[in-house]
Parts: structure tokens; sequence; C-alpha cells
């Protein structure tokens, strides 16, 4: 089933949310180096992530980083033209 995704940031708490469909119940996971998981505890689905000091990971321009999660995406609507 597709899902949209829902970006959301807190600039004062310096937090990324990123919600993966509609609000549902969820329990919380941390991964890793403040990444957290949202999982719905009956479906075992994940909802979405939280990604704590997300401006303070790239602070220098320099800086790229790779967090533990692996997507998939598809464009949702009309097709894409592209010229090359």
């Amino acid at each position: 089933m597709e899902k949209n995704l829902k970006f959301f940031f807190d600039k004062k708490g310096d937090i990324l949310d990123i919600a993966i469909g509609e609000p549902s119940e969820a329990m919380s996971k941390e991964l890793d180096n403040d990444v957290i998981m949202r999982i719905n505890p009956k479906t075992k689905e994940i909802m979405g992530f939280t990604i704590l000091n997300f401006e303070k990971r790239f602070e220098c321009l320099e800086n790229s980083e790779t967090i533990p999660i692996a997507a998939t995406f598809s464009h949702i609507g009309k097709a894409l033209e592209i010229e090359g």
C-alpha cells in the first residue's frame, strides 16, 4: 500500500520528523545516533522516523551522514518527462 511521507521540522528543538501515512498508535525504538523509528506494535509496520540534532549534523557543508534507513520511492501523479 502506498503512503505519503510528511516532513515536520522543529527548528528550536532541531528535530526532523518523517511520518509515513496517517498518524496511528506506535512504539519508538532508537536505532543509532539520535535516529528513532516508530513502529505499529500490532502490524510491525514502520510508521515514521525522528532525527534529533538534525541541523547540527550539517553545520559544516562538507559533512554528510548516512542514517540506518533504507527506502523505496516512486513518483505519485503525472508521469515525469526527462530530457537528456
